[in-house]
């Protein structure tokens, strides 16, 4: 490093901190990308590969032992007196930018098209996705920030319900509707806000398109592209005209209630999405109502994959992180500490499942109970009816499936996490409960 402590390209490798190894290692450990550097690294005497098989079968074999090939490819290859400029390279060369941006953000920055006069706001212009719209290696479409801009009405702010295209807001930034090939989708702006900067909000994005990319499932929101060559970088996704599903069990805009038998269809879809998330090796860690989407049939998308941590094991072990994120509402007691386990999706799906239940929000100041788990609480201790409880805007209410709910969300929202039942067993359960077939 310099002296100051910036990496530039002429830094060896093997000054590199551990930190700097550790993230490099998130986003190469769980997609196998690390291979691709490795076979791409020459020996600098033949300019043959440096590394054979018998060495990658040596680096995977770190995998079990819950070590990271990444970290150790490095520490090997570190030796040679290699640079980050040379790393920077194989890493651009097989698109792994994310990566390449942590060791050296100006190398990925693509210059900006020069941008003509914008639409006017409030007029949504169809995208067709031609030139300057192409796909990558990902398999999404790539858009120019202009691009979204015609699609949104040059980011029309006003609420979809008065005629604009603004959808909602979140903690990583605010979602629009555009038009692409005379079909809605939703537009994802992402800005640094409170205490998240440029570079975890990069990382956010680059860990959701990773994520996306490798995982496909009904009950998974189907993401469309991205663009990256503005200010701030998107994400595009399919539609979903009936919103989430914490803003159609408060009723919002005037919408009907939901029934009970389509809120036990929400609810086991939901679970089918998070147990194959579980049985991909991939922890959700931001699991609630606001980020479970209804498309025009009110079937669940879980949604936001920003968060999303891939176990660089392969498993479905506990790993530790100094970053803390998700929503408090929502968090299992480990989560708090800064554990990642999947243990603390079935926590969070437990608050979920009290919603669905009761057609509350988690935390509500006005009312006398202000949190959703001391009134499961009440109801446990039977200072509630478990009848006053659940949500009675459901003229089709089921209270013997509702107490079988009710008692499976109890078992996910135990404070000790191996107490918990595993994502596949809650689906078996609440299928078992609900009967929706």
């Amino acid at each position: 490093m310099s002296s100051n402590g910036t990496i530039t390209s002429e830094t060896f490798v093997r000054h590199l901190s551990h930190g700097v190894l550790r993230t490099l290692a998130d986003f190469l450990d769980p997609y196998d990308a690390w291979k691709k550097v490795l076979m791409d690294i020459p020996n600098g005497a033949t300019g043959q590969p440096r590394f054979s098989q018998l060495h990658l079968r040596r680096f995977e074999g770190l995998l079990s032992r819950g070590g990271s090939p990444t970290v150790e490819l490095l520490h090997d290859w570190g030796t040679t007196n290699c640079t980050v400029g040379e790393l920077v390279e194989i890493l651009l060369r097989h698109r792994l930018y994310a990566p390449a941006g942590v060791l050296l953000p100006d190398a990925v920055r693509r210059p900006a098209q020069q941008e003509s006069r914008p639409p006017p706001a409030c007029q949504e212009t169809a995208v067709l996705v031609g030139p300057t719209s192409g796909t990558d290696d990902t398999g999404f479409c790539n858009f120019s920030y202009h691009d979204l801009m015609r699609m949104t009405g040059n980011w029309d702010d006003r609420s979809v319900s008065v005629g604009g295209n603004r959808l909602g807001e979140g903690g990583f930034g605010i979602v629009y509707r555009g038009l692409l090939n005379s079909t809605h989708v939703a537009v994802k702006k992402l800005s640094s806000v409170d205490d998240i900067c440029a570079e975890e909000l990069r990382i956010q994005f680059d860990q959701e398109v990773q994520a996306l990319k490798t995982l496909k499932h009904e009950n998974l929101v189907n993401m469309v592209g991205f663009s990256s060559d503005g200010n701030h970088p998107c994400l595009v996704y399919a539609y979903m005209p009936n919103g989430s599903l914490l803003d159609r069990l408060a009723c919002l805009d005037n919408t009907p209630p939901l029934s009970w038998h389509r809120r036990c269809l929400i609810s086991t879809g939901t679970a089918k999405g998070l147990e194959y998330l579980h049985s991909n090796h991939h922890v959700h860690r931001d699991v609630k109502s606001a980020n479970i989407l209804l498309d025009e049939k009110f079937i669940p998308k879980v949604s936001d994959f920003g968060l999303t941590r891939a176990s660089a094991k392969r498993s479905s072990s506990t790993v530790m992180t100094e970053k803390i994120v998700g929503t408090t509402a929502y968090m299992a007691p480990e989560a708090l500490r800064g554990e990642i386990t999947p243990k603390s999706d079935v926590f969070s799906f437990g608050v979920v499942l009290l919603e669905i239940l009761s057609g509350l929000p988690p935390v509500d100041e006005s009312r006398e109970t202000k949190f959703i788990m001391d009134l499961r609480d009440e109801v446990e201790e039977e200072e509630m009816d478990l009848d006053e409880f659940v949500d009675k805007k459901m003229e089709d209410r089921d209270l013997t499936a509702a107490e079988k709910v009710f008692s499976l969300a109890s078992q996910c929202l135990s404070d000790r996490k191996n107490r918990r039942p595993p994502m596949k067993g809650v689906l078996t359960d609440l299928q078992d409960a609900v009967k929706t077939d």
